[in-house]
């Protein structure tokens, strides 16, 4: 038995052996533990490496679709592109076939990829995409290229090239701008690729050839070669048609004389491309790198500005109708009903007008007065001086000596104004007197010499003018003031006026129509209404101050009686007077105000005339007509105004049917017997009333006369059977045109300068009468019947039962049985 303290001893060795056993059990564990832990633990960040690759690659996945979305955003897709179509001019034709004017933001002469010559094709294709045949819109290789050369210009503040395709281009042409970015190559490129998908090569070169932007304010090859060479694209030579290859690369430079070298080195660097591309020969490239550069000098705008207020109220109903981008890029073709002759004559005719009457006014002193020295033209053409006439000129004083003013014009020529041209006097001085360097004028050069001038004066006072087709209401002639530039102001349709007397034949039509005839008598004397409530008593007076007792209603048409017009307008009822203007489209309401009689109501010019054509058509339903037709690009009619049918008129033979018939639908308002007899009475003024200087045009004519009070307007409304034709003039702010200005002394001369040369070849129709009507000899003063001749004694427009009777000795009237009957007992016409 061990002894106590020995076993102590041993007991605590143990207990110590086993903790160290234990512990390097533990350590043991531990380690293992350790190994396979640290096994799991290398195993982790292999997965995580794997899970964070996968997630990277995800994301970047993710990213590059939300970019390539981004980027794609806004962008056209493939059924889009395929509809494509660049924008091109509208041509707005007169109605002899010429063209009028074109409505563009880009000039651009469309040219179909087959009509395009091959040599044009080549030469684009060598200066800017020869793989264009291959590639699938990007080109790769020269992409890299010039990523590194970008990468090198870093810091060099140099602007970033590009390895744009022939369809990159193209892109960036129709809808990306020219922003230099690479947000913006990589959205030519999505773009690109899209066009690659949605048409064949040879559109996408078409589009091309027809969309860039190749300088002159041109757009595509055919506008390039007029606007450079003044000739189209298959007389093009091979050096000519590398030129308009090269300036994509600069369109704004190439073109310009001091770039002439720039322009020769990139030509010949086209040529070179041509000839190792196999496009041309050797000896084509010899012959062509030796040959200057020759181009055609830039055309100035055009001298002839015909019909511009015309233009302007087409392109506003074109707009309204349409919208601004279809006119100027939607390629519509418009046929206007303009007649280019008798809108040159309406135009001199009104500018003679208005220069007439202000020949005796002083001269108000010159347009504007500009610096002299550098840029001089430029400074004088910016004032777009509207002189009006072709032939007047806007000119800048540039120095005096002596007698004589020496002038300078916007080409930079010179010219000389003698004291003795200039003569037209301002507060007591003659205006050569007044003139100083620097003064802008408008001058027109004497007859028979080369560079002499005589001042002129763009006149204050103003007017218009408009003509129109009686029977189709085409409007043939319009003018709305003395220059476009001054005022865009359409005086012919905007400008709400007094007609004064010219309103008083729808007056005489509404008594007509109640009953009176031309030979009903009207006390021609004072005449004064009370109007009721302020308005008090009215008192009416004519031009003359005077009456002149009982006249018939043609004397009182003939020779514009005032009084017998408000006294016949009571008569009747203003209210039926009202219906008249309104049913003839004079206006659209009017106060039934014995004033309104008299034409105190307001209208335009364009109303007007539509009104006396449709008392010259036989009062027929008359709408003014400026578009005959609209076609689009493709030719196909959008717009017709005769919307008639008739199937036989397009019939593809002729087996001797009767001539096509097409329907009349115009609505009648009013009796044509009564417009009739309005027409047969307005002849009458130019035979003997207010219009006499008319008679010298030997041929039917009818018309009115109209001065409104104090003169502030004064008028002619004229016809034939086939024309009307009317006019006002007076100044934009309404005031008085002098006391000597009357519709026959201002307005009618004017209107005679017109007929003059736009009816010298015309014929000459009578009006004619309508059933329904009978004829009798009357004293065209007293209203009577007439069975003598003499210069009173005419033949009268009559409705049946109310022409004057026959009376036998006994004193009992004559009863009229039939027509036959009247013809052979009344002595009358039906």
């Amino acid at each position: 038995m061990a002894e106590p303290g020995q076993n102590d001893h041993e007991s605590r060795n143990g207990d110590s052996n086993r903790e160290a056993g234990t512990r390097k059990g533990w350590s043991e564990g531990l380690r293992r533990m350790g190994e396979r832990l640290g096994g799991v633990a290398h195993l982790s960040r292999r997965r995580k490496w794997l899970l964070g690759g996968a997630a990277l690659v995800g994301l970047g996945v993710v990213a590059a679709g939300g970019g390539y979305v981004s980027l794609s955003q806004d962008l056209p897709s493939v059924e889009a592109l395929r509809a494509y179509e660049p924008d091109l001019p509208t041509t707005v034709v007169a109605g002899d076939g010429s063209i009028l004017a074109v409505f563009q933001r880009e000039r651009r002469v469309y040219t179909a990829y087959d009509e395009i010559p091959e040599l044009v094709r080549h030469a684009f294709i060598s200066a800017e995409d020869k793989t264009f045949y291959s590639h699938k819109g990007l080109d790769y290789p020269g992409i890299v290229r010039a990523v590194l050369t970008n990468i090198r210009n870093i810091g060099k503040n140099k602007r970033l090239v590009g390895a744009s395709t022939i369809t990159q281009q193209l892109a960036q042409a129709m809808l990306l701008g020219r922003e230099v970015s690479y947000t913006r190559k990589l959205r030519e490129a999505i773009l690109a690729k899209r066009l690659e998908e949605a048409m064949p090569k040879q559109r996408i070169l078409e589009l091309y050839l027809n969309q860039i932007f190749l300088g002159r304010n041109s757009y595509g090859v055919g506008a390039a070669s007029l606007a450079y060479f003044n000739k189209p694209l298959e007389a093009l030579t091979v050096e000519e048609a590398a030129f308009l290859a090269s300036l994509p690369k600069g369109p704004s430079l190439y073109g310009r004389p001091k770039y002439r070298a720039m322009a020769l080195e990139r030509r010949n660097y086209v040529l070179g491309q041509m000839l190792e591309n196999g496009y041309i020969t050797r000896a084509q490239y010899d012959a062509a790198v030796s040959k200057d550069i020759v181009l055609a000098q830039v055309r100035s705008r055009p001298t002839s500005r015909l019909g511009e207020y015309f233009v302007e109220e087409v392109r506003r109903t074109l707009i309204d109708v349409y919208g601004e981008d279809k006119v100027y890029g939607g390629g519509l073709w418009v046929y206007t009903t303009i007649d280019p002759d008798m809108q040159r004559a309406a135009e001199k005719a009104m500018r003679d007008g208005f220069v007439r009457y202000e020949r005796g006014k002083a001269w108000r002193g010159p347009v504007e007065t500009i610096a002299l020295g550098e840029g001089w033209q430029k400074r004088l053409s910016a004032l777009n001086v509207p002189v009006g006439y072709d032939d007047w000129r806007a000119a800048v004083v540039l120095e005096k000596q002596g007698g004589t003013a020496t002038l300078g014009f916007e080409d930079g020529s010179t010219g000389r104004l003698p004291a003795a041209n200039a003569t037209r006097r301002r507060d007591g001085r003659p205006a050569f007197d007044l003139l100083k360097p620097g003064d802008v004028i408008p001058v027109s050069r004497v007859k028979d010499t080369k560079d002499t001038y005589t001042l002129q004066q763009i006149p204050l006072v103003s007017g218009g003018f408009v003509a129109v087709d009686t029977l189709t209401g085409r409007v043939l002639a319009l003018v709305g003031g003395f220059d476009a530039r001054r005022s865009q102001f359409n005086r012919a349709t905007q400008a709400k006026r007094q007609p004064g007397s010219a309103f008083k034949p729808f007056v005489y039509a509404a008594a007509l129509d109640n009953g009176f005839t031309p030979a009903s008598v009207v006390l021609d004397e004072d005449f004064c209404v009370n109007q009721g409530g302020r308005l008090g008593v009215k008192c009416f007076r004519n031009f003359s101050g005077r009456g002149t007792g009982p006249q018939t209603l043609r004397t009182g048409l003939e020779q514009s009686r005032n009084l017998m017009t408000v006294r016949l307008a009571n008569s009747v009822g203003m209210p039926k007077v009202a219906d008249m203007a309104v049913r003839l489209g004079i206006t659209d309401q009017m106060s039934p105000m014995l004033a309104m009689a008299l034409g105190a109501g307001e209208t335009t010019v364009m109303r007007l005339v539509t009104a006396y054509g449709i008392l010259a058509n036989g009062g027929k339903q008359m709408q003014p007509i400026l578009i005959d037709r609209v076609q689009d690009r493709h030719g196909k009619t959008i717009y017709r105004s005769d919307t008639r049918k008739c199937p036989s008129c397009a019939a593809n033979d002729w087996q001797g049917e009767g001539m096509p018939q097409v329907a009349d639908t115009r609505k009648q308002v009013i009796d044509p017997r009564t417009a009739y007899q309005v027409v047969h009475m307005l002849e009458g003024v130019i035979e003997r009333g207010t219009a006499r200087r008319l008679r010298v045009l030997e041929r039917p004519l009818a018309g009115k006369t109209g001065t409104t009070n104090n003169s502030q307007d004064v008028w002619f409304v004229g016809m034939t059977p086939d024309l009307a034709a009317g006019l006002y003039v007076g100044y934009d702010t309404p005031s008085s045109l002098g006391g000597w200005a009357q519709g026959g002394t201002v307005a009618a001369p004017i209107w005679l300068d017109f007929a003059r040369e736009a009816l010298k070849d015309a014929p000459k129709p009578q009006f004619t009468a309508p059933p329904g009507l009978r004829f009798v000899r009357v004293n065209r003063k007293t209203g009577q019947l007439a069975n003598y001749d003499g210069p009173d004694v005419i033949w009268e427009a009559f409705k049946p039962g109310l022409e004057p009777r026959r009376f036998v000795a006994l004193g009992e009237p004559q009863v009229v049985k039939s027509d036959t009957d009247f013809v052979e007992t009344m002595g009358g016409i039906y």
